[in-house]
């Protein structure tokens, strides 16, 4: 019996798997850059945790969350984002008191969401993600946002705009809140049922919503810009002029809330054009939390974070032809010839392995033609053929793939051969690519 994948996931192997590892190795270089330490948290955690943190208004927790009963009766979820996971560790484990200010934290991980699959997206993806937490300043919030950018320029996207709003502090929040009730009561019995939820729960929610024929109500609602503070006004200009000063390109966008309730003051969105000029929408968002660390049981400390979903940036990476295509590929290749000792042609593979090579072996005897058109489906830049005249010299032969040039060398001189072929290799490639 064949067994499929469950809906909404989808397994990762070969090239595409390569790819997957060259776009979460910049991420986490770029977040390194930047002085960010890596946390890895648990995909499961009570359930109270995003209830609490995420909002019992927003679609993930109304919709979309992955909940079980356990064997202790206890509420489990299948983590839907992982910025609640990051602060519950912070708290648990006091690290505000031990730590420098702000603690400043990447991650790398499966998330769950059950909402309907399409193209990118999955019910099981692999978020990328940081938060800094513990300072409220300006420009911890343009460190993030920018740290975004740059994540993204990294992987070789151009065409970004980035998408920017302030939804202003408490009191700011409170008055438009109100505003937008007073709003949408006079329209809710022409919209969506999801938005008559959104209604009762958090009108801000509605703001988000992306039904169609709902849009031209949600145009003609008050802007949040009309609510604001003065802080929070102060706030966000020194924001989007630091952001100007380092060259990072954004539109001011007063439609922008995002979809969780512990967003405060800044939120934003990177969005893509295409070659062809087509807007691919966001590749990845984030926002401020004044209260979320609070009310997760810690000190009253701001935060900033953003995520990106791989699936989602693999994808357009792919079709817009902005990575150069990555493959599984081997050092050296490992091949005997006719009847020599396996054994021996085994000791010859891990010799390379220890000198820190990736090598493939051949465990079967077959004619060199075979060898040679597995070497090529490993994509080898090497093949190591091995044969007795070679071996009672000490001696093997070395064929480099591309160039088909080959040489015998001595098993001794095995270590400064390699690096010398590597060193070629190297080369070669920055000549590519310039």
């Amino acid at each position: 019996m064949e067994i499929n994948p469950v809906k909404g996931t989808h397994d990762i192997v070969g090239d595409e798997a390569c790819t997957y590892q060259e776009i979460e190795s910049i991420l986490r270089e770029v977040a390194e850059v930047y002085g960010y330490d890596e946390f890895r948290t648990p995909i499961i955690e009570h359930s109270e945790l995003f209830t609490r943190s995420v909002g019992e208004s927003s679609d993930i927790v109304r919709k979309e969350m992955y909940t079980f009963l356990d064997k202790g009766n206890r509420s489990i979820t299948l983590r839907p984002e992982v910025t609640a996971s990051v602060i519950r560790a912070i708290v648990n484990k006091k690290l505000y008191a031990s730590q420098d200010l702000p603690i400043k934290a990447f991650y790398l991980g499966p998330t769950f969401r059950y909402e309907r699959p399409q193209a990118g997206r999955y019910r099981q993806f692999s978020q990328f993600g940081v938060e800094a937490v513990g300072l409220d300043s300006h420009l911890v919030d343009v460190e993030v946002i920018a740290l975004g950018y740059r994540s993204l320029q990294a992987l070789g996207f151009n065409s970004i705009t980035l998408k920017i709003n302030t939804l202003g502090d408490d009191e700011s929040r409170t008055r438009y809140r109100e505003a937008l009730r007073e709003y949408f009561t006079s329209h809710i019995h022409t919209m969506c049922g999801d938005c008559g939820e959104r209604l009762k729960l958090n009108p801000l929610r509605i703001l988000d919503c992306k039904v169609a024929e709902d849009q031209a109500i949600i145009r003609g609602a008050p802007r949040i810009h009309e609510f604001l503070s003065e802080k929070s006004k102060e706030r966000f200009n020194l924001i989007i002029n630091s952001l100007d000063s380092l060259g990072i390109k954004f539109e001011l966008d007063e439609s922008l809330v995002r979809g969780l309730d512990y967003y405060s003051e800044t939120v934003f969105e990177y969005h893509f054009i295409s070659s062809k000029g087509k807007s691919l929408g966001a590749l990845g968002a984030g926002g401020h939390y004044s209260n979320l660390v609070e009310e997760l049981g810690g000190p009253k400390f701001e935060g900033i974070g953003l995520s990106f979903g791989v699936e989602r940036l693999a994808q357009v990476l792919i079709e817009e032809k902005i990575m150069p295509a990555w493959f599984a590929t081997v050092d050296f290749y490992v091949m005997p010839v006719e009847d020599v000792e396996l054994e021996k042609v085994y000791a010859i593979a891990e010799l390379l392995r220890k000198l820190g090579y990736r090598t493939d072996v051949a465990y079967e005897r077959k004619p060199l033609k075979t060898l040679f058109k597995k070497a090529e489906r490993r994509n080898a830049y090497f093949a190591v053929i091995v044969g007795k005249d070679e071996l009672a010299k000490n001696a093997l032969t070395i064929k480099n793939m591309q160039t088909q040039e080959q040489s015998t060398v001595s098993i001794a001189d095995l270590e400064a051969v390699a690096e010398t072929l590597f060193a070629e290799v190297d080369d070669q490639q920055e000549g590519d690519e310039e």
